[in-house]
């Protein structure tokens, strides 16, 4: 069972998990994150950064109800961080609590603790081991078994608390269930990995919605014991806080952060330390800084000091069962990554626009820490291309400044103080500017009116297509004007229109030439018609006049 799963539809893309994950076992696919089980070290970063809780840690409240109802009696081992989850709660009342839940009992893992702190001081009194890392963080158990395999020896082959006190449990009683409840994904995981000592894992968050669920609250009462020194074991340094140190070969030191983790893992690997006894933990604060705890109740200094206030001065008393009892072996995990040739890793570069070593920022926008190793995991099939987002930008800003120095039309950017923040060549030809460098920072009044831009800049009103002519230019435009509120830019374009203006004005001219060559014309015409018509009507008369007196002086014979 995958103890972290992926909700894909709340994915969005941005890379942060992949960012925080310090081994990097996150794979990209189709602008999808997908966790990658055999890399992964369960720290639970990506859950605790991801901003649209896409990462989600499997519930197992179900598979604890059922326990319940199959008669066998339930303990729950309640990790020593509780006190700094559950403010002001001590065991006596968590135990009521669970108790109320179904739980037959509850206990603290410190016990177990108690168990494995003395299985460490006998490691350092015998002095045998060059190095001894504690086994209680799975997360750094699970760091070496896949990225330092080859420091296994220098694990301390013990159980962990939570499998220590579980042990005890069924030992003390054979038929028990056994649930662990603390703030940690990986030990979901170690519960699965070893079978038969930890039945279920809640995290602090699954008991909380369980807890509201049944309308149970704790109440918050605190009782003293001072026989309890391994509450200590849930921050940095408690461990070393509860062992006798009494071996002076060894130097002591208490590690937290996975980063930190594999910068001495490093160290060990190179031969760079010996006679070391090392405490380490995944999380940043050890237990109180897991990643329930790190993502619903981030306190890490009342945290630490509402643990080291419930913790006593002494150790439980508690039966240290047989060496035998306590081992713990673990095996080398492969992680199959073959490093891809020198050849491909090159070209991979290249289709980044990684041509030059000057090229490669190592910006880690990406996740990875270098521009090779976004490459290599590009070819291991873990990344894509788009994840460059230097690349991405380059590639925007290259395609939008080939647009804007190939478009006819004259582009003008302003931003809202009127100030010009870009010009392609078409405005600077139409300006009359030698380049963009001239104008670039200056208000737009020195070639601009500017009357149009404020009109859009105050009521958000844009203006399309407008025809005007430039008089200090000597051209007419369409000018379309638009204010983007998000980018808080005002966008000016110009289509040279002059050409197309004159030969407006050519066929008017054309056109009014015509027609007063068509009144001549007319009034020509008009003039003849008038003059024929006078000779016509003179004619008439004399003709009218002749015949009259022929008529006249025929009538007469």
């Amino acid at each position: 069972m995958e103890c972290l799963t992926l909700k894909k539809s709340n994915c969005k893309n941005c890379y942060k998990c992949i960012r925080h994950c310090p081994v990097k076992s996150i794979r990209f696919s189709g602008n999808q994150a997908y966790i990658i089980g055999n890399e992964c070290i369960m720290c639970g970063q990506c859950f605790v950064v991801c901003p649209q809780g896409a990462k989600e840690i499997v519930e197992e409240t179900e598979k604890v109800k059922v326990l319940l109802q199959s008669g066998a009696p339930v303990v729950a081992s309640l990790a020593p961080s509780f006190v700094a989850n559950y403010e002001g709660v001590g065991i006596e009342a968590m135990r009521d609590a669970l108790k109320k839940l179904g739980f037959y009992d509850a206990e603290e893992t410190a016990l177990g603790a108690t168990v494995v702190k003395r299985e460490y001081d006998c490691m350092v009194n015998e002095g045998e081991r060059d190095i001894i890392i504690t086994s209680c963080c799975h997360s750094v158990n699970l760091l070496i078994q896949k990225k330092f395999p080859e420091l296994l020896p220098y694990l301390a082959d013990v159980l962990s608390p939570m499998q220590a006190h579980c042990t005890d449990i069924k030992r003390r009683m054979p038929d028990a269930k056994t649930v662990f409840i603390g703030p940690c994904v990986s030990k979901k995981d170690e519960a699965q990995h070893y079978e038969g000592i930890v039945d279920a894992v809640l995290t602090f968050d699954e008991l909380t919605a369980w807890l509201k669920e049944e309308n149970v609250q704790p109440e918050k009462t605190m009782e003293e014991n001072d026989n309890s020194l391994a509450r200590f074991f849930p921050t940095t340094g408690g461990i070393l806080k509860t062992m006798e140190k009494k071996n002076p070969d060894y130097s002591y030191m208490a590690i937290d952060g996975t980063e930190n983790c594999i910068a001495a893992l490093k160290d060990i690997r190179d031969g760079n330390l010996h006679k070391c006894f090392i405490e380490m933990s995944a999380c940043v604060g050890s237990c109180v800084g897991g990643p329930v705890m790190e993502k619903f109740h981030r306190s890490p200094v009342r945290d630490y000091i509402a643990v080291s206030s419930y913790a006593g001065s002494r150790d439980f008393e508690i039966r240290q069962p047989e060496e035998s009892g306590l081992a713990k072996h673990f095996e080398a995990i492969e992680c199959k990554n073959e490093m891809p040739e020198e050849s491909r890793i090159r070209e991979t570069l290249r289709q980044m626009g990684k041509i030059r070593p000057d090229d490669e920022l190592n910006c880690g926008t990406c996740g990875y820490d270098t521009c090779r190793e976004k490459a290599i995991a590009i070819l291991q099939g873990k990344a894509e291309i788009s994840m460059c987002l230097p690349f991405l930008k380059e590639r925007a800003e290259n395609f939008s400044d080939t647009i804007a120095r190939n478009t006819p039309n004259a582009l003008i950017v302003l931003n809202e103080k009127l100030e010009v923040q870009q010009v392609n060549h078409a405005a600077c030809d139409i300006l009359n500017l030698r380049s963009a460098a001239d104008i670039l920072g200056d208000q737009v009044i020195r070639v601009l009116d500017p009357v149009d831009f404020v009109s859009v800049l105050e009521d958000g009103r844009a203006i399309r297509d407008k025809r005007e002519y430039l008089a200090e230019y000597g051209r007419y435009v369409d000018k379309t004007i638009v204010y983007d509120k998000e980018y808080h830019l005002l966008l000016g374009i110009m289509r040279d229109v002059t050409e197309e203006e004159t030969q407006r004005e050519r066929n008017d001219e054309i056109s009014r030439q015509t027609v007063e060559i068509a009144d001549k014309v007319v009034d020509k015409q008009m003039r003849i018609v008038q003059e024929i018509a006078s000779l016509l009507g003179e004619t008439a008369a004399e003709t009218k006049i002749a015949l009259t007196k022929l008529k006249e002086s025929i009538s007469n014979e």
